[in-house]
């Protein structure tokens, strides 16, 4: 009998994630499957063609699936638009935050799915501007009782030639070889095929944080989001992006024109041109994670 991570490995996309998360939420302690096994594969058949284990529904022809994987791929369906606006959260930490082992409805309602690998792992998947605010009450409910390693990465969205089990195993892989013990850290990947080489992106600073740090640049690029409109945080990035600094310093004096008061001294204030490509990069990518800063 396969255990409840096993079917989570068998989950090609974030949507078949999802869907496996809230059935095992809606069935707790029930596992699918049973003792028999499906047919050997053949020209005439064969078992599940997504697990490779148990037996198809029926043996008509046009039956690919057992019982469970159906139900899973129908459910999948109706969960592309959720899970394209989801990050997941791969945790190994010295103790579970409380509000992860009930349920996700009474217990954390920011929550669209969990999972409890076992004392010290568990998976969470949450929308993407619930990030900083789940975060936030961890550090807060918890402070420096929690220490260890979350790491942040959205999921796959369409089919590839790598899973979204794969990117899952990969995580898992990597909470054993990273996790700090005296504090918690972040490690984000704005990509989850990041997961498969991250040495390209820490070598440049872009991957291991603290998590006060974290928060402190996702509320950065909260008020960057605020205080720019969407055209005007695109121009500001392909003039960071000018190579000649001559050329640079022109078009920036023209930019100036465009912005308000407010924008100008932001922009002023954190000099954002001596800034190093890579904490460009990151900001940008922060700003598909929060929301619009109620600071004035």
């Amino acid at each position: 009998m396969l255990s409840e991570f096993d079917w989570l490995r068998r989950c090609d996309t974030g949507a078949e994630l999802l869907a496996t998360l809230q059935y095992f939420d809606e069935h707790p302690g029930l596992l699918p499957g049973g003792d028999e096994i499906g047919m050997p594969h053949s020209a005439f058949g064969g078992p599940c063609r997504r697990c490779w284990i148990y037996p198809r529904i029926s043996t008509d022809k046009g039956e690919l699936y057992c019982q469970f994987c159906s139900e899973i791929l129908a459910r999948a369906e109706k969960l592309y638009q959720l899970s394209r606006r989801s990050v997941i959260i791969w945790g190994f930490v010295n103790r579970l935050p409380k509000h992860l082992t009930g349920k996700v409805a009474e217990e954390d309602p920011l929550l669209f799915g969990r999972y409890v690998h076992d004392e010290n792992k568990f998976l969470a998947v949450m929308h993407r501007y619930r990030l900083k605010t789940w975060l936030k009450e961890i550090v807060i409910y918890y402070g420096s009782q929690i220490k260890g390693i979350f790491q942040i990465f959205p999921p796959i969205v369409y089919k590839k030639k790598l899973s979204m089990g794969d990117i899952l195993c990969r995580a898992s892989y990597h909470d054993v070889l990273f996790a700090p013990t005296d504090q918690l850290m972040i490690r984000f990947y704005s990509s989850p095929l990041q997961l498969i080489r991250p040495h390209l992106r820490d070598r440049e600073g872009m991957l291991t944080f603290q998590v006060s740090e974290f928060l402190n640049l996702m509320e950065t690029a909260s008020i960057y989001k605020t205080l720019l409109r969407p055209e005007e945080q695109e121009m500001v990035k392909e003039l960071l992006n000018i190579g000649d600094p001559a050329e640079q310093r022109f078009y920036w004096g023209r930019l100036q024109g465009f912005l308000s008061q407010k924008a100008k001294d932001m922009l002023e204030a954190w000099k954002m041109r001596r800034w190093p490509k890579s904490r460009i990069q990151l900001l940008y990518e922060l700003i598909n994670y929060v929301e619009f800063s109620t600071t004035d």
